[in-house]
């Protein structure tokens, strides 16, 4: 708590229990979701493991911000620590904000001062931070414009509010046949016990249900992060990736969707080699100094 301290809003409710945590006075469905699935100790162990742990995200998000050593980083939806454990270096404090009791323990672990409040409402000062991360988190809110509003609230002049592994939604906006298959794959993985479909825990079911925005229809565009940061004087750079990419990303190289996604977005009348179909975005936005 004492290492926080000096972050938090002067009239900040935060208990410091286990690990400080603020007041959410209102759970909707999806933050129970979220709250559920990231906590659950085997599933938290495997995520924290295997999750956004290759060398591609690594050189992506180092080529923009060279290192995080005596950098102030606030990331939001942490879950058990993932991009720090990912990117290295030595950060003057690591906040990782979160809702899942259970993803926090394990990103303390790794180095962050953990805290638990509600993305769209945290109880930290404004611009504190040289970097604001959120990382395959943003659509496991249920306001998006609204958690990149208070995201951005915390970047000081000169620092950076930097976005990746959320789903593009011009990717995933399968139609007829292969919006059909997409639907069906669920009871064929539950028949076949993969996936995460298992009788045990319902592992797959749970992480379904914190998906509040990926799903054909939904998911991240363009225009979303524009029409809310640039109002608030950010300077943005979108790059639009299959994940696999390093720094090269930043030069147009998208890397290819997986044969089956490439296949679901032939038969929706999407063109798999086109920016629109890249999986996600990494979105750089810049407060200027």
């Amino acid at each position: 708590m004492e290492r926080l301290r000096p972050y938090l809003k002067p009239d900040a409710k935060v208990h410091d229990g286990t690990y400080p945590e603020s007041a959410i006075p209102w759970f909707t469905e999806g933050m129970h979701a979220n709250a559920h699935y990231f906590s659950h100790p085997r599933w938290m162990d495997d995520w924290l493991a295997f999750v956004h742990r290759y060398p591609e995200l690594r050189d992506r998000w180092l080529g923009v911000l060279g290192t995080l050593d005596g950098k102030v980083l606030v990331d939001v939806g942490c879950g058990p620590g993932n991009l720090l454990a990912t990117l290295g270096g030595k950060p003057l404090i690591a906040i990782g904000v979160d809702i899942a009791t259970g993803s926090l323990e394990r990103a303390a672990s790794v180095g962050y001062v953990p805290l638990r409040a509600d993305g769209h409402d945290m109880p930290l000062r404004s611009g504190i931070a040289d970097v604001v991360a959120i990382n395959g988190s943003l659509h496991h809110l249920d306001d998006m414009r609204r958690a990149l509003i208070e995201a951005a609230r915390l970047v000081r002049p000169g620092g950076y509010l930097i976005l990746d592994h959320d789903p593009q939604q011009s990717a995933w906006d399968f139609r007829g046949i292969a919006l059909l298959a997409w639907r069906m794959r669920l009871p064929i993985y539950r028949w076949l016990k993969r996936g995460g479909h298992t009788a045990a825990d319902d592992e797959q079911i749970w992480a379904l249900a914190t998906e509040l925005h990926h799903r054909p229809g939904d998911g991240l565009t363009r225009e979303l992060v524009n029409s809310t940061l640039r109002p608030l004087g950010f300077d943005i750079q979108i790059y639009p990736h299959s994940h696999y990419v390093g720094r090269e990303v930043m030069t147009g190289t998208m890397g290819r969707p997986p044969l089956k996604i490439r296949l679901a977005q032939r038969l929706s009348g999407i063109d798999p080699n086109s920016p629109a179909a890249a999986l996600s975005l990494f979105c750089v936005a810049r407060k200027p100094l």
